[in-house]
């Protein structure tokens, strides 16, 4: 098989990581994929539909390696005629030196992680991440849940998408799965969302039990790769 795909650069991480990376954007109207046009850069990402074998072995052939799996899911949201709502934990500025080293704790292990990244890059892109959520960066606010002694023991960041759907960027906590889902709910019904999307790992057994748990049905499964 022929990849007709494009490069196109990826600005933030670069500057994050001190890595030179790119993204492969495939498109039929594009230039076959080369290896030359590789070499240039020190880091290329993939991600493609885990069904599409044809494409993991072509890319596997350019020197692409498989990084993580992952499952998408998608819930929906049941909104309620009007009617007062609950107010929401959202983390406030006060909040983001704790949330950093929670989300430094919690995220050691995922596709920013050893070989392709230094150790400890995990923790440090995902500390960013929500530090990022709590300014409206990207996400568009975090939510908290707290432990019986009143300290945030996870959170969760979302964002709205088009087409009246919202995303969980990342939600993290120990023993606090369904708290957080149900406040992602809960600040979906607020922002009248209808449809609520996350993906986790394969290999991430308690959050695809939790995200089954709470109602969410798989949608599709995905590979990145990196070269």
């Amino acid at each position: 098989m022929v990849i007709h795909a494009s490069v196109e650069p990826l600005e933030w991480e670069s500057t994050f990581f001190n890595i030179h990376s790119g993204i492969i954007h495939f498109s039929d109207s594009a230039a076959p994929l080369t290896v030359a046009q590789l070499t240039c850069w020190s880091r290329v990402q993939a991600k493609i539909d885990a069904a599409d074998t044809a494409r993991l072995s072509a890319l596997q052939t350019l020197g692409f390696q498989v990084v993580e799996a992952e499952m998408d899911f998608v819930l929906s949201v049941d909104l309620p005629p009007g009617g007062q709502s609950e107010p929401l934990p959202i983390a406030r500025e006060h909040d983001i030196p704790a949330l950093r080293t929670l989300a430094e704790t919690l995220f050691t292990h995922s596709r920013f992680g050893t070989p392709w990244y230094a150790p400890g890059e995990s923790g440090r892109f995902y500390g960013q991440w929500v530090e990022n959520a709590v300014r409206g960066t990207f996400d568009d606010v975090c939510l908290l849940a707290y432990d019986a002694t009143g300290l945030i023991s996870g959170f969760v960041t979302l964002r709205r998408l088009p087409g009246n759907q919202a995303r969980v960027g990342l939600l993290g906590g120990k023993g606090a799965g369904a708290v957080l889902m149900a406040l992602a709910q809960g600040w979906c019904r607020q922002q009248k969302i209808a449809g609520l999307h996350v993906a986790t790992q394969f290999g991430n057994l308690p959050a695809l039990r939790r995200y089954v748990l709470s109602g969410a049905q798989p949608v599709g499964t995905a590979y990145w790769l990196y070269r």
